[in-house]
């Protein structure tokens, strides 16, 4: 059975969750970097240098969590984006791109959920009013909260339409994109958890289930990698994969 080979574009980023959890679904991920020489922590072989990529080469992307976008890139000026990284955002938009117009399958996890939001012309709100419901200020895990999934929707078919999922961000969707289709929401205070487009094979979560699955599944969350393994069966796996 071949393994849908996933691209994973960052940097100096630790991919070690989302690496375990694309395996554990079946898949295999490879980094894109737009650096070289960097330390990471995979072995060398898992991490590509930007100027080789080539998107024919990949059935997949994942868009990982990380940092704020620019808001320059949706029209605004900075009013509590944190950790602003403008060669991030230009790698990640560009090869988002090359998947978009290829028409090949994507998955953006919490940042990456945002650039896909971004991308399809929408606005982010930069630091929520209930950002205490979403994100934990001092250290710790994620917390947790509901979301209500709508019916009919993958999300509700992978999980019921209520469930609980972790947590941790500060900013969430404000206009939604064009042709983005809303599949979940957090029932407190109606923040946008989940999506899919309209026409293309385009997924994003706001939420992280690469930390709800294997050493990092929790008893107050559903397991994470059921969505991976969503992921998995639109990017051409037949047969799942078990933990």
């Amino acid at each position: 059975m071949k393994r849908p080979r996933i691209a994973i574009p960052e940097m100096n980023q630790n991919l070690s969750n989302y690496f375990n959890a694309l395996s554990a679904a079946g898949m295999e991920a490879v980094a894109i970097s737009v650096r070289t020489g960097q330390e990471q922590q995979k072995d060398p072989q898992d991490f590509l240098d930007y100027s080789k990529f080539r998107v024919e080469e990949y059935d997949g992307l994942l868009l990982p969590g990380g940092g704020d976008i620019n808001p320059a890139r949706y029209g605004q000026e900075d009013q509590g984006s944190n950790t602003i990284i403008d060669e991030l955002d230009d790698l990640q938009f560009s090869i988002l791109d090359d998947f978009v117009k290829s028409g090949k399958p994507v998955l953006g996890i919490c940042r990456g959920h945002q650039v896909l939001d971004v991308y399809f012309g929408g606005t982010m709100i930069q630091h929520l009013p209930t950002t205490a419901i979403h994100y934990r200020m001092e250290s710790g895990p994620d917390i947790v909260h509901g979301c209500r999934a709508e019916k009919g929707s993958w999300l509700a078919e992978i999980y019921g339409t209520e469930f609980i999922h972790n947590s941790a961000h500060h900013q969430a969707v404000g206009i939604l994109g064009e042709g983005l289709v809303v599949d979940g929401r957090c029932p407190e205070d109606d923040t946008v958890e989940a999506f899919h487009h309209s026409r293309l094979p385009v997924y994003g979560l706001q939420w992280h289930p690469e930390r709800m699955c294997l050493e990092w599944e929790r008893e107050d969350t559903v397991n994470g990698l059921p969505a991976f393994r969503f992921f998995g069966s639109v990017c051409g796996l037949s047969v799942p994969v078990s933990k």
